[in-house]
């Protein structure tokens, strides 16, 4: 017979601060990203481009595209954000939420706009370089 695993209220009060802790984070990130918006999105399009990621025939579109998802994120509920990432959750051990919201913006929607002719790398290789830019505008 299996064993029933009950954790007991220590267990429970040292789960529930660390749930809490990662829920403050998340939040945390997310409502950084209203006093930076403008400069961190210039700053990914410019990297994503530098690092030759992404191929396109309009920067200024592209910055553009990647500043309305950051506003989307500061409005979306959990749920839509979850939704968004759930096929990137796994890439990395730790992810920035803000990093990992917008890599999956950048693989899965910008791939169509018009002014994108390619996007090239790996998911790693383009979550890494938004993260470096992220971490410069929102750390911890």
């Amino acid at each position: 017979m299996a064993k029933i695993f009950r954790p007991s209220t220590r267990e429970s009060s040292i789960l529930s601060k660390i749930e809490s802790s990662k829920e403050h984070a998340r939040r945390h990130s997310i409502n950084r990203i209203r006093d930076c918006e403008g400069p961190l999105s210039n700053a990914i399009a410019t990297k994503l481009i530098e690092n030759k990621l992404i191929e396109t025939t309009n920067k200024n579109s592209l910055e553009e595209q990647i500043n309305h998802c950051l506003d989307k994120l500061t409005r979306a509920e959990d749920f839509d954000v979850d939704y968004q990432i759930a096929p990137l959750r796994n890439l990395v051990k730790q992810p920035n939420i803000v990093s990992l919201y917008v890599t999956a913006f950048v693989i899965e929607q910008l791939i169509n706009h018009k002014d994108v002719v390619d996007i090239f790398g790996s998911d790693e290789e383009i979550y890494s370089t938004i993260n470096t830019q992220v971490r410069i505008f929102i750390p911890g």
